[in-house]
């Protein structure tokens, strides 16, 4: 069994082979998939910069963006359970592979739709070749990360979800500013391209890169493997002795589905953030009588991203650190929920851009805690199912939030009404963690949830 001690802020039996074995294998996995996970992001919300011109060429007003945004998660949410069900009956290596090359295809070829139907069309397509991707990862990583570091490396994975705004948003923006003509294309269609290229090609490279269990990683000595595959045996074994594992069971799990509704409060704050701050930017013009370029655009909204990376990392540590979960996940989300709506009403671009930052912060930090979660119940094809049915009812956020915010953005002319709503769900968030709270810490007796 392995203890919950951190390492090297934790420690677990067998000290030594447990510090090595988990630094091969999260240098050996991390990164990887970080990179996949950073352009996973960045194919699906560059959208929101395509935006700023694509709108006019394709005659978008505020409502059919939002409808073109939320699109997406159609498919995905469609086809989020199956896909992952898949990953574990077929492996890890072929079915991210089949993802990344099949999604980035897509992308790639959303440079060349001719109005808003194909538009539409294109976004449907991507949701279905993307689905399973995230829960996909998370059911991978219970492969070979014990739950005393998982929290930590699950943070340092997640990293590249705010990195992908970050960086994605100077980058996209430039290249629409600067790049508009080349190959006889507009800017915002140059970015799709090249955004997309690049997951096409660490598909390819997925296949012959990753390992499906422990017991294949050549990459591990003989005596590692041995470690590494008793250890999580040994922790499955004790979840299964209270969890519910069957793909039946966890489908019809109440916990489940509490934690997706859960996961649908904090995601409408994720989405609504990510696909319409470029937005907010731009309305600084009329707002405040201050204008910015599409590349500056960029640089501005990447600032509370950046920040967002970094408190997501020493949250999780010290959530590890600590060996406690459930505050540590309250309590960001609490804050995002607190600041969000009154960020509209400062009154300069830089008082806006703090409050947003402060709300960034506390959604990203929420994240990978609360992704440890049905980790403490599940097990096997259940947690498959399990974790894949978490991410679809949260995932539907992202079909609500865009159309909801670009429809009361419509309506009313202003991003106040839409923050109200983003706060309002969020709220719904922070009080279902603590019915969430009260039942995993009957059922499954780990301390860490109490």
């Amino acid at each position: 069994m392995v203890s919950r001690t951190p390492l090297p802020h934790t420690a677990v039996p067998e000290n030594e082979m447990a510090n090595r074995v988990m630094r091969k294998v999260a240098m050996r996995l991390i990164p990887f998939l970080g990179l996949a996970y950073f352009l996973n992001y960045i194919d699906r919300t560059n959208i929101s910069f395509a935006k700023l011109t694509m709108s006019e060429d394709l005659g978008l007003t505020e409502t059919m963006y939002g409808l073109a945004s939320g699109l997406f998660f159609v498919g995905y949410i469609l086809l989020e359970v199956p896909s992952n069900l898949a990953l574990h009956k077929f492996g890890a290596r072929r079915w991210i592979a089949r993802i990344l090359v099949s999604w980035g295809l897509i992308a790639a070829l959303m440079a060349f739709v001719p109005n808003a139907t194909w538009l539409n069309i294109a976004r449907v397509a991507l949701g279905i070749a993307e689905a399973g991707f995230f829960p996909g990862i998370m059911l991978y990583l219970t492969f070979w990360f014990p739950r005393a570091v998982r929290v930590r490396l699950v943070g340092v994975f997640m990293v590249a979800l705010p990195l992908s705004s970050a960086l994605g948003a100077p980058i996209s923006g430039a290249i629409i500013q600067y790049w508009h003509g080349l190959f006889g294309l507009e800017g915002w269609r140059v970015m799709f391209l090249v955004e997309g290229v690049p997951t096409v090609l660490l598909g390819i490279a997925a296949w012959f890169y990753l390992t499906d269990r422990p017991r294949d990683a050549k990459w591990l000595s003989s005596e590692e493997r041995t470690w590494l595959d008793r250890s999580i045996e040994a922790e499955q074994s004790k979840t299964e002795k209270t969890g519910h594992v069957s793909v039946r069971e966890s489908l019809r799990n109440s916990t489940v589905w509490l934690l997706g509704l859960t996961y649908f409060g904090i995601g409408y704050g994720l989405f609504a953030i990510s696909f319409f701050l470029p937005t907010i930017v731009a309305g600084f013009a009329q707002q405040f009588d201050t204008t910015f370029s599409i590349a500056e655009n960029g640089f501005i909204v990447a600032v509370p991203f950046l920040i967002a990376s970094i408190s997501m990392i020493l949250w999780t540590r010290r959530s590890d650190r600590l060996e406690e979960r459930m505050w540590h996940l309250i309590a960001p989300v609490a804050l995002a929920t607190v600041s969000v709506p009154i960020a509209m009403y400062m009154n300069s671009p830089f008082l806006t851009m703090a409050v947003i930052t402060v709300t960034a912060v506390g959604i990203f930090s929420a994240l990978p805690i609360f992704w440890y979660l049905p980790t403490t119940f599940l097990t096997g094809a259940g947690a498959a199912a399990g974790i894949a049915l978490v991410n679809t009812i949260g995932a539907s956020a992202g079909l609500a939030a865009p159309y909801l915010t670009g429809w009361l953005l419509d309506t009313t002319g202003s991003s106040k009404a839409g923050l109200w709503v983003v706060g309002g769900f969020m709220a719904m968030a922070v009080a279902l963690l603590f019915v969430v709270r009260r039942r995993l810490a009957a059922t499954t007796g780990d301390k860490a949830v109490v």
